[in-house]
């Protein structure tokens, strides 16, 4: 049968072929001249899968999917509420990480940049407005069989947004920046990829100067009873018109930051994150680190709506990205294992190492405000945990305890949508037994806490059977041959 095919965030487009990523043959074999050590590559063979790739894609969204459902269960799984990292402020550069990887196997030749780059842009629109209606505020997510949104307070940066602009950065690196020379030396390696450093460089300084640059004055914004999404009550003397006040340059602290200070200005206060993690800092919640009431004189900013997908802070985030990319050239140009992960394994220790410098010297770990300092530890992390797949996986080859998330990772972006948008879950709790809250998801989490006679480890086993759900839902597809592309 004709595979219907899909692509991710983060896929890429062959010039010559206008194949996606995910099922497209050069994102998961590295170069035509690449094969296993101790082997000869006969003519016209093609060169070994990289299956790790997709083991690293679809660990990403499960991972995603377990600190986005079970989160609230177990705060400790949670994103950090401001500074300092925990296991879910890893998931999302190790999607646009691995998205920089897939871009520097899918642009390695590009005979028709004029075309490639047209296609690329047209992929990352079609993922930004994908992002705007499953992230916009259309779509309310589970315990909510409503949808719809004020035009005039929609969210219109989000995950998929922020993926959609990295891939794009990316890609048009890829296709305009890589000078035209044969990579046979390390010498000639720099040579032919410098550009792109140079760019990530330059991103990174304009990131750095705005964040400790720009001027913050005092600001204000509308409080609403209904700005929780959590159903959090906000008091009722706490309606109205707040001020801030701060009159600053290079604060990093959640009121008077440059990050939501370029957001409220180029944006709009209304088209920002209603419900932002600082909520659940100390000064903000007496249940922190989770959501609560807000404490006895609690300052007024604990209010005000903050976007962790912001614009200054996607340009950090693209950075990424471009981590993803020389990663990716290594994997296209060393032919053999050891010289793979030996760079690899260089590349990941100077940046963890680089990321904890720079916290020393002030730069803290934020991923609202994806600080250089988290950029780089988080981006050296992915490229330890793909050392680690790369190696169990294609080296010592030992799949059979990773076939599910290679399965997932083979068609993400439905799994994402589906599950983390919480897409599926919504509509099912659609059909109920009288009472809305008697349906099939609902109805499952209640029975696994029961069985377990706990809250939260019925939620989590609910959130592993989910993940489990959608490996096998993923594994049906690929039976079929069936990759959706945007």
């Amino acid at each position: 049968m004709n595979a219907t095919v899909v692509a991710i965030a983060g896929d890429g487009v062959d010039a010559a072929h206008h194949r996606p990523l995910l099922a497209s043959d050069d994102e998961i074999r590295p170069c035509p001249t690449s094969h296993p050590p101790g082997t000869d590559a006969k003519p016209g063979q093609k060169p070994p899968r990289v299956a790790s790739l997709d083991v690293f894609r679809g660990l990403t969204i499960a991972m995603m999917i377990l600190v986005d459902d079970a989160g609230g269960a177990w705060p400790g799984i949670n994103h950090s509420p401001w500074f300092g990292v925990t296991v879910a402020d890893f998931v999302m550069p190790a999607f646009l990480f691995i998205i920089g990887v897939s871009a520097a196997l899918v642009f390695k030749k590009t005979p028709n940049k004029t075309a490639a780059t047209k296609k690329a842009a047209i992929r990352a629109v079609k993922l930004f407005i994908l992002g705007v209606i499953f992230q916009g505020g259309y779509i309310h997510g589970r315990h909510s069989l409503t949808y719809g949104i004020d035009l005039d307070h929609i969210r219109w940066l989000g995950v998929l947004q922020r993926i959609a602009i990295g891939y794009f950065l990316a890609a048009i690196s890829e296709i305009w920046l890589v000078n035209n020379v044969s990579v046979d030396s390390a010498i000639s390696f720099v040579k032919k990829y410098f550009m792109e450093w140079i760019m990530a460089v330059m991103i990174s300084a304009l990131y750095v100067g705005l964040l400790l640059g720009l001027y913050v004055s005092n600001w204000e914004f509308k409080v609403q009873t209904s700005n929780s999404i959590l159903t959090i009550p906000t008091p009722s003397n706490d309606v109205g018109m707040k001020m801030i006040e701060c009159g600053v340059r290079g604060s990093l602290g959640p009121p008077c930051n440059a990050v939501g200070f370029v957001d409220r200005v180029l944006l709009g206060e209304n088209h920002l994150y209603k419900n932002p993690v600082y909520k659940r800092t100390k000064e903000c919640s007496v249940n922190s680190p989770d959501y609560g009431p807000l404490p006895p004189n609690a300052p007024d900013w604990c209010l005000a709506p903050f976007d962790p997908e912001g614009l200054l802070s996607t340009l950090m985030a693209a950075v990424t990205c471009f981590v993803g990319l020389h990663f990716g050239h290594v994997l296209v140009h060393c032919k053999d294992h050891s010289p793979r992960m030996l760079l690899w394994l260089l590349a990941s220790t100077v940046l963890t190492v680089s990321g904890f410098l720079l916290q020393l010297l002030g730069m803290p770990f934020s991923k609202p405000l994806y600080t250089v300092s988290y950029m780089l530890l988080t981006g050296g992390v992915s490229g330890f945990l793909l050392l680690l797949l790369y190696y169990i996986v294609d080296v010592i080859n030992i799949k059979k305890p990773f076939i599910l998330f290679q399965w997932m990772g083979m068609n993400a972006l439905i799994v994402y949508v589906l599950a983390a948008c919480e897409l599926f879950p919504a509509l099912v709790q659609g059909f109920y037994w009288r009472s809305p809250e008697n349906n099939l998801v609902d109805v499952t989490e209640s029975l696994l806490q029961t069985i377990f006679h706990s809250k939260r480890w019925g939620t989590l086993a609910f959130v592993l059977l989910e993940i489990i759900f959608w490996c096998l839902a993923a594994c049906f597809l690929h039976m079929k041959g069936i990759y959706l592309k945007l």
